[in-house]
């Protein structure tokens, strides 16, 4: 199975292209559903994709707006410049965006967002029929329903599915909370996760079945889990999935890193069973409470205690060079100081969770000094480890 990670910026890009991503969806300025993400300029698309091509990797970019009239403008130019620029697919949601697409750009493939709430066979065909290459399945489908759609494909269609990341209280993503209350519409990338916020429920005249509990802090209701398939990549394999989709354009390259690096690993191993250091791996990056979604039946998806991610490990530093002559250098990302012992997370299982004891530091203008401080600023430590450039170190 193909692994697609997310690029809410080329930072991030660079973190899923060092830890082994397959391939990538990103947005340039307008037409995607992360408005508020880094995104990438045309410039940034353009080495995006030859950086990937150079490693056999891909770049999907994403046309998923809940689409009015007024957004088709400039449209068929930012598609001839997709081509131009040698994108593998754009992914979209609205079924006139698809057809746009295909009478504009008709060499161009396309995925079918998952935005479009694709959940059964017949849906999927017509999309197919209607030339998509490639069908992100809604998130609320069980593993057999999936695996029946599969069936009922033709082999040249593939599915992809989310397996990790947060995940939208409304069905398929299709929500208007943050739109009536703060004006920003999540269908066209303005989402702010009103969902998460702290809400007080009560309806006066129904003695309903769903019994709204609060307590002092309110009730988080709408506030869904995180989505964890890392334990059943085998399952999902089996039931005919073409590509696993990691969700968070919006989170940090640490996250990208670490999440990557686990599901890479995971992936490479099949089918043996995943080992508990990568379960570990998931927890360290930031997450709510894991669940399986709508993969399996009578599983408890919402998180009533806190809205607030968490993690358990902290990003430190990056590898700017490759370890050499004994000494490494590292960009500073959060503070650190002689005498700690860091971990490093990397791709390669040489160092891999190896700890690195910072005997000194050096600083940006050859200074030996008690700490790094300075975010981004570029030190020097010594290292007898086989570092290399985009390894991460972390506490």
């Amino acid at each position: 199975m193909e692994l697609l990670a997310p690029a809410g910026n080329f930072e991030k890009f660079l973190a899923g292209l060092h830890f082994g991503a397959d391939a990538f969806y990103l947005a340039g300025g307008r037409f995607g559903l992360r408005a508020f993400a880094g995104n990438f300029s045309q410039e940034e698309i353009v080495k995006a994709v030859q950086m990937a091509h150079e490693r056999n990797k891909k770049v999907y970019v994403t046309l998923n707006i809940i689409a009015r009239d007024e957004d088709f403008q400039g449209l068929k130019e930012y598609l001839e410049f997709l081509v131009e620029a040698k994108v593998d697919a754009v992914i979209v949601a609205d079924i006139g965006v698809l057809q746009f697409v295909k009478e504009t750009v008709p060499a161009m493939e396309v995925h079918i967002s998952t935005q479009a709430n694709v959940i059964n066979s017949y849906s999927a065909k017509l999309m197919a029929k209607f030339g998509a290459k490639r069908i992100v399945l809604a998130r609320e489908l069980t593993l057999e329903q999936i695996r029946n759609i599969r069936k009922n494909l033709p082999k040249e269609v593939e599915i992809e599915v989310f397996v990790h990341g947060a995940m939208c209280m409304a069905y398929s993503g299709r929500c208007l909370l943050s739109n009536y209350l703060t004006g920003r519409d999540s269908n066209r990338g303005e989402c702010v996760q009103a969902c998460r916020w702290k809400y007080m429920i009560r309806e006066v005249s129904r003695d309903d079945e769903l019994e709204v509990q609060e307590d002092e802090k309110g009730s988080y209701i709408f506030n869904s889990k995180d989505l964890n398939m890392l334990e059943h990549l085998k399952e999902l394999q089996e039931a005919g999935v073409d590509s696993i989709k990691i969700e968070g354009r919006m989170k940090s390259a640490y996250y990208v890193a670490t999440v990557v690096n686990a599901y890479r690993r995971a992936l490479d191993n099949l089918p043996a069973e995943v080992d508990e250091t990568l379960k570990k791996e998931l927890f360290k990056a930031s997450h709510r409470h894991y669940t399986t979604g709508f993969y399996f039946k009578d599983e408890k998806k919402q998180f009533v205690e806190d809205s607030m991610p968490v993690q358990e490990s902290e990003f430190v530093a990056i590898v700017e060079q490759d370890c050499k002559d004994g000494k490494v250098v590292l960009q500073m990302r959060n503070k650190f100081s002689v005498g700690e012992e860091l971990e490093v997370l990397s791709p390669s299982q040489e160092t891999f969770n190896k700890k690195l004891k910072v005997e000194s530091i050096v600083d940006s203008f050859g200074n030996n000094v008690d700490s790094a401080k300075k975010v981004q600023e570029n030190v020097i430590v010594p290292c007898l480890l086989n570092l290399k450039k985009g390894d991460i170190l972390r506490r």
